[in-house]
């Protein structure tokens, strides 16, 4: 009887499950206020106060759809027929607008006005048009690729057009712009966690993405990915491991010339204009806290979730899902070994997916691609939250692995940052290198830092930041002289050792004559509890994850009696070993082996004389009041 007790009851979880995506949106929109764009900041202010009634999706379709009557509509065909000097110069200026818009690319569709109009280009017309485009971007350093093309013919024109007869003859395509970066810094950097259950071959396809070899089905493509000699004997990630995949200004995956032999990251970092980031996760449920770290710390533009054909969706990569949909990660699904896989076991295996997709916690719309049309479609449409891609590959032979790589290239660069605002950087791992010293990495939130600038590295057991300085910068093992936010860099340290700093300290610009900055041990945060098998009081603890910081926490107070699955609440918090560096806006985790909850940080620190409930603890119900502390 007291094992059924335990047991969270199907309705319950359903209760959690559907109020994940709502609160997900509303954290999504708190978190503009911690980190607001440098672009656009005025309106963010705006987009949060009546949250509840926009979309994010819709806002976004407005905005590209340019539906504002402030800016004087220019005319995007006579720009591209022109054959005056002019008409180059401003088309120049609003591919360099858009390029800059893109943090480094952006895709035209030619053929098309900027309010969707077709311009009823003939194929004579379309091809001027092209040419013009490739002048103009080539004096802008930038470079042209073909994506996609519509009634033009060629290797780039879509099989679509041939069935499609009433749509007319009008000549269209999609085209992709890439800036050269003059250097290394500005190449443009996209972070990607790979997750999934154990066994599901995430190590295997980063290997084979980045190597360009396919894998011999019995583990020779994940070897390079490993970092500890028990992972190579036992074939399991255990750790957060990293890899990087470039492509050029072309649109090219940067690999090695000489078969079999794999580019280290500054022979990459070096020739690449876009930089992918993977994340290599573990899948083993005994590391889950490292994978949930993982996730975090390294604050992810997207997500792969990776699952084996023959498996299907386990619990592990239900849980992997669940933390990805509660961090509001956009998510594309990777379905591995379908070589191994008979017919009627991957087609249940794609139904399940297509089902957790679809249900009121996920509300996502399943898009299978199958060929280089339904890739670039759906990757120039990603922006939107609610597409989730999905692809079925092979390690082994090689199958669709060219639309993964297609795919990656494309991915519009997605995240929040805010360069103009006080520098932050948040540590996720800590090194010591000889002759170097002490190199931390992480990412920076917000702010640009400079080689020699000085710094404050915190909080300690005692909550007190010690004055350093940054001895050098690197950035995918490249020497840089600056960095700014959004990028995932590592710094050498000046007279700090390694032992005194751990992860989850941040680095923090160091004010002249003011006083440095206060952490606290105390928090207040808004939550939701998505599963729990019986109620959550105070005294209750859990293993809380806040960026990089994971500590055990345990709840002061709430702003009600108890709370159960599916309840959004406001709770104080109080961190159990030591006190942490924490801003309102911060998003949160929290779970007790499996997840149990999620929230963002409203306030810092926290006053018993004013308990969330409202009510002082001496008035009516003063009694009840002691025995739930108690």
């Amino acid at each position: 009887m007291a094992t059924k007790a335990i047991k969270a009851l199907p309705h319950e979880k359903r209760k959690g499950e559907s109020a994940l995506s709502e609160f997900a949106e509303y954290v999504e929109q708190q978190q503009s206020i911690r980190f607001p764009s440098a672009q656009g900041s005025s309106t963010t202010a705006t987009k949060t106060a009546d949250s509840t009634e926009h979309h994010e999706e819709l806002d976004e379709l407005f905005d590209t759809l340019d539906l504002a009557d402030t800016a004087p509509r220019i005319h995007m065909k006579s720009l591209y027929l022109a054959a005056d000097d002019e008409s180059t110069t401003q088309l120049q200026k609003i591919i360099l607008e858009r390029i800059e818009e893109g943090l480094g690319e952006a895709i035209l569709e030619l053929g098309y006005e900027n309010n969707g109009d077709s311009m009823k280009l003939t194929l004579d017309e379309w091809k001027i048009a092209y040419i013009k485009l490739e002048i103009a971007a080539k004096n802008v350093d930038a470079v042209c690729q073909l994506l996609l093309t519509n009634n033009v013919g060629g290797e780039a024109e879509a099989p679509s057009t041939a069935t499609a007869k009433s749509k007319g003859k009008n000549c269209a395509g999609k085209v992709l712009l890439r800036r050269a970066p003059k250097t290394v810094e500005e190449a443009i950097e996209t972070r990607i966690a790979v997750v999934g259950n154990v066994d599901a071959g995430k190590s295997s396809l980063l290997g084979v993405l980045v190597k360009g070899d396919l894998d011999d089905g019995r583990g020779k493509a994940r070897v390079n990915l490993f970092r500890h000699k028990h992972e190579m004997e036992t074939g399991r990630t255990s750790s957060v491991g990293m890899e990087i995949l470039g492509f050029d200004t072309a649109g090219k995956v940067v690999t090695s010339d000489t078969p079999g032999r794999k580019l280290s990251w500054e022979e990459i970092g070096k020739r690449s204009a876009k930089v992918i980031t993977f994340t290599d996760l573990a899948g083993h449920e005994k590391y889950l806290r490292t994978t949930v770290f993982g996730m975090l710390s390294t604050s992810p533009n997207y997500c792969i979730l990776m699952v084996a054909a023959n498996h299907g969706l386990t619990a592990m990569s239900k849980e992997h899902l669940g933390i990805a949909l509660a961090l509001n990660v956009p998510v594309m699904v990777v379905v591995t070994k379908i070589d191994l896989c008979p017919a009627h076991v991957l087609d249940e295996s794609i139904s399940q997916i297509t089902k957790i997709m679809k249900s009121p916690g996920a509300r996502k719309i399943p898009t299978f691609i199958k060929d280089r049309e339904d890739c670039i479609n759906t990757a120039t449409q990603f922006v939107s939250h609610r597409i989730c891609p999905i692809f079925q590959v092979s390690n082994v032979t090689g199958e669709n692995l060219d639309l993964v790589r297609l795919f990656l290239n494309i991915l519009p660069h997605h995240g929040r940052y805010n360069s103009e605002g006080p520098f932050e950087f948040h540590i996720n791992d800590t090194f010591s290198v000889p002759f170097t010293g002490t190199v931390v990495s992480g990412i920076i939130k917000s702010g640009v830092i400079h080689e020699g600038d000085s710094v404050l590295i915190g909080p300690d057991s005692l909550g007190q930041f010690t004055p350093t300085a940054i001895r050098s910068i690197e950035r995918k093992r490249l020497r840089v002289p600056a960095a700014s936010a959004g990028q995932s860099v590592s710094f050498a340290l000046k007279k700090v050792k390694r032992k005194d700093v751990r992860k989850g300290m941040v680095v923090l610009p160091k004010p002249e004559g003011e006083a440095a900055p206060v952490v606290h041990r105390d928090f207040i945060a808004e939550v939701l509890i998505l599963s729990h098998a019986t109620t959550i009081k105070k005294k209750y603890q859990a293993m809380l994850h806040v960026g990089p910081v994971s500590q055990t926490c345990a709840i002061i107070d709430i702003d009600r009696q108890l709370i159960r699955t599916g309840d959004r609440a406001t709770v104080a918090f109080r961190f159990v070993q030591r006190p942490e560096y924490l801003a309102p806006g911060d998003r949160l985790l929290f779970r007790e082996g499996r997840t149990k909850g999620l929230g963002i940080v409203k306030a810092v620190g926290y006053d018993p004389d004013h308990p969330l409930s409202g009510k002082a603890p001496t008035d009516n119900n003063g009694g009840q009041a002691t025995d739930a502390g108690q």
